[in-house]
């Protein structure tokens, strides 16, 4: 197994201080001692702890475009590409709670800090991916004609609903069980 980066192990480090303590109360000295990075590597490769927290946000967003990508090579239609969007973000919620809370709570101050542009772009490039997987689908007239906003708002808002509470502790239907459910409801509500 090869050893991670430097850069890799203190984002790692960072996404651990920040699940144990909030990013209000990490500082840049938790993040050091508990990569083992010295304050010159660290301030190296990100300078400060908003571009850690944007980097967190692109390295996380990345990981979870790989996790679709590799769940879309078993897609085989359009009702399997939708219950592949669906089912992917549950998975990847599932296996990663703390990066999905980090992402689900820190958009906003990412988009509003330096790097907000470097974050939106990397969304756009994520969202014209799913475009493009599905556009053979609209062509064939499988998937309802909508707004984009509204046609993604119908198919995942619903599922990353129940995400955010599942993360949060507040429901207690196991994933396994609502996975098929809420892909078969996203697919109900996005055919034709």
């Amino acid at each position: 197994m090869p050893r991670a980066s430097r850069k890799d192990s203190i984002l790692e480090a960072a996404l651990a201080c920040f699940s144990e303590h909030g990013v209000e109360a990490t500082t840049i000295e938790m993040i050091r001692d508990r990569s083992g990075a010295s304050i010159g590597s660290l301030y190296h490769h990100f300078g400060n702890k908003e571009r850690i927290l944007a980097a967190l946000y692109v390295a996380g967003t990345e990981a979870y475009h790989g996790f679709l990508q590799d769940a879309w090579q078993h897609v085989d239609g359009a009702q399997s590409a939708v219950e592949t969007l669906v089912g992917s973000y549950i998975d990847w919620v599932g296996q990663n709670p703390d990066w999905a809370r980090f992402l689900l709570h820190c958009r906003g101050r990412v988009e509003a800090g330096e790097q907000g542009d470097t974050l939106r772009q990397h969304n756009r490039e994520h969202f014209l991916w799913i475009e493009r997987q599905l556009k053979m689908y609209r062509e064939q007239g499988l998937l309802r004609e909508l707004p984009r906003d509204v046609f993604t708002a119908l198919l995942i808002g619903p599922t990353q609903d129940y995400m955010r509470h599942w993360l949060a502790g507040r429901v207690q239907t196991p994933l396994e069980q609502c996975r098929p459910l809420l892909a078969q409801a996203a697919w109900m509500v996005v055919k034709t």
